[in-house]
């Protein structure tokens, strides 16, 4: 004998948008409410994100201009110096003193990162700007697509976020109104059903 299920209410597809008896003006204004918060939130988001991705590329870009790399050397063994691992590249550098030249000719000294056990006399590479003073090396290649990219989906996200989170709250207001329009009819109603009851 074939066991007898109970039978699920269907779900009706956009109910919303159907005409129906039991539709309400609220329950329109809300459907469209949702549709304009999903457009809204990926319109924004989308023209959010490309918008800081485009102005971080225009950054590192500007970065890359105002900095250039110049010879320099060692001025002491890089077993002496402070063994702190420079994060910048995050390639197991270390600080090592090291000398240069500025572009007005004068002799400048400080830390940059140099390989570990670099000896004193070695010639290295460091990244200094317009005025001659050591910069960390600006991102290239796929630390700079990196960051481009977690700053534009960072944005997006967070726009497009925030959209959803207004339309949420403009709906569940909505909602509260539309049950506290239902007690005030239900009110209205009950007395006559209570008479019919009883009657």
């Amino acid at each position: 004998m074939a066991g007898t299920h109970a039978a699920r209410p269907s779900r009706v597809r956009l109910w919303r948008w159907r005409r129906n008896p039991l539709r309400r003006r609220s329950d329109l204004v809300e459907a469209w409410l949702l549709l304009a918060t999903l457009v809204l939130a990926v319109l924004l988001g989308a023209l959010s994100g490309l918008a800081a991705a485009g102005a971080v590329d225009g950054s590192l870009a500007e970065r890359r201009e105002r900095t250039r790399t110049v010879p320099a050397v060692v001025t002491e063994d890089a077993a002496h110096t402070l063994s702190a691992p420079v994060t910048e590249n995050g390639d197991g550098g270390v600080w090592g003193k090291v000398r240069w030249t500025a572009p007005d000719g004068t002799g400048r000294t400080g830390r940059a990162e140099v390989e570990p056990g670099s000896k004193a006399g070695t010639e290295v590479t460091v990244w200094t700007d317009s005025s001659g003073r050591l910069v960390s090396a600006p991102p290239e290649g796929a630390e700079a697509s990196f960051q481009i990219v977690m700053a534009g989906v960072t944005v997006a996200v967070a726009a497009g976020g925030s959209v959803l989170l207004g339309g949420w709250l403009v709906r569940a207001r909505m909602r509260w109104r539309r049950l506290a329009e239902w007690e005030t009819e239900w009110r209205q109603v009950e007395p006559t059903w209570r008479r019919r009851m009883t009657g």
